[in-house]
């Protein structure tokens, strides 16, 4: 299955189950926390890389036996089903459930992801009464595309980046010629509501102070003022925060945000943000916890299965890291710009490589047994590795927890719902908020659109 919702927990339940993930957290925090050079003791060298897999399909998803003691928000993502969404049965690389011309420039990733995220919030338009929504960080406007080209939406849609906002109106103008030709060939099919392409406003949306331009009508709303619902696909970092506190504006009545980049967020600023988890002991997330929370743990057990070379990307690292503090013991964990094809590299040649991009002499003299020696150790690095990594979902559960615990603390109503194949898109969950309560509504926003 995918994802599991956090609906039906009352907000009581939400606090205790925040409480249980803090404490979970600060228990497994020496794994969570350390860097793969740190030595994995106990049983690790006697576990096969082979176990693994099966070890994380069964806890991807955390359940009521589970250390965090409830189905909390699938841990984040929930577990996933190992199959390929029935849309790409047929192609895996076009999507059935969209036209040919919405699936042109578009990854099969997002070809799912624009597709169930603007279903979503078609639904939540009309059950809201919006009369406009905003595109939050819309970057080549392939959402904005769809939701209002292919579902008679009327879309503003946000970007700070003048060169993705270029790009976005050329596709417009792409697809509404695709259109054309579409309908001259098959008149039988009726498009959604009126042929309005997105508006694109050239603009950054600081975290830290509401942005009037998002308020703005495109057009007179024909009762009343403007409803508007604010959406975000995989907003990154800060931005999906700032949807949160834009929420708060009367104009607003709904949002619907996918988050991503959780090591992104502003420290302090971007989490907590609620009172609750901000008064919880062990509460805090260091950089490191926030940056494993992004992985894709769907996507590794998968590569663990193969037990292909790829793995051993991890132990070279981990060599690396020994040199770059033998020769600079302050610099500690730097980033190093990936290598390509690392597999396919011995050793001591990833290491010079290594050593360049972070600016040490790549002429240093190397202990060469040493470095062997450490591939001995690739199976414990891994299996160490993929612990932190089962333990990660913990933390985007916990961060997604503290927005919806946001929003019930200023009495709004919220809810976070999987829509999303987690195979594909592992920051699977939609955060889903009303200022007016929507009762079992909510359930038509989880459901496929036939």
């Amino acid at each position: 299955m995918s994802g599991v919702s956090a609906r039906g927990l009352s907000p009581e339940q939400r606090r205790q189950l925040a409480g249980k993930l803090t404490r979970v957290l600060a228990r497994y925090r020496p794994i969570l926390d350390a860097y793969i050079i740190v030595s994995p003791g106990g049983i690790l060298h006697r576990q096969p890389v082979g176990h693994t897999p099966r070890l994380m399909a069964g806890s991807a998803g955390w359940t009521e036996a589970s250390p965090a003691g409830h189905t909390a928000a699938g841990g984040a993502r929930g577990r996933g089903s190992g199959q390929t969404p029935s849309e790409f049965l047929e192609n895996p690389s076009q999507s059935s459930r969209l036209t040919a011309p919405f699936r042109k420039h578009v990854r099969p990733k997002k070809q799912h992801e624009i597709r169930r995220l603007g279903e979503l919030v078609k639904k939540l338009s009309d059950l809201t009464g919006c009369t406009q929504v905003v595109d939050i960080g819309s970057g080549q406007g392939h959402l904005s595309r769809f939701m209002s080209l292919g579902l008679g939406l009327t879309v503003k849609s946000v970007e700070g980046d003048p060169r993705l906002v270029e790009r976005a109106q050329r596709l417009d103008r792409e697809l509404l010629q695709a259109l054309e030709k579409e309908e001259k060939r098959r008149p039988q099919v009726v498009l959604a509501g009126p042929r309005c392409s997105p508006q694109h406003v050239v603009r950054w949306v600081e975290p830290t102070a509401l942005c009037e331009e998002l308020l703005l009508p495109l057009e007179t709303p024909p009762r009343g003022g403007a409803r508007l619902l604010l959406t975000g696909l995989h907003a990154c970092g800060d931005l999906s925060v700032t949807l949160l506190r834009h929420f708060s504006c009367p104009e607003v009545v709904a949002l619907a945000s996918v988050g991503c980049c959780y090591m992104k967020l502003s420290d302090p600023g971007g989490y907590p943000l609620s009172q609750w988890v901000a008064g919880l002991p062990g509460h805090e997330l260091p950089y490191r916890l926030r940056e494993g929370a992004c992985h894709a743990l769907e996507e590794y057990a998968g590569r663990l299965r193969r037990s292909g070379p790829g793995l051993r990307t991890h132990c070279y690292r981990a060599a690396l890291e020994t040199v770059i503090r033998g020769a600079r013991p302050e610099l500690r964990r730097p980033g190093v710009q990936g290598i390509p094809r690392v597999h396919e590299l011995k050793i001591e040649e990833y290491v010079q490589r290594g050593l360049q991009r972070v600016g040490l002499d790549p002429r240093l003299p190397l202990n060469l047994a040493a470095l062997r020696a450490h591939l001995s150790q690739e199976n414990r690095v891994v299996a160490f590795f993929s612990l932190a990594l089962l333990l990660a979902p913990l933390v985007e559960s916990l961060i997604l927890l503290d927005r919806l615990l946001y929003l019930q603390e200023q009495g709004f109503h919220a809810e976070l719902l999987p829509i999303f194949s987690p195979e594909l898109s592992p920051r699977n969950l939609v955060l889903v908020a009303t200022k007016r309560p929507l009762g079992e509504a909510f359930s038509l926003l989880e459901t496929e659109d036939r």
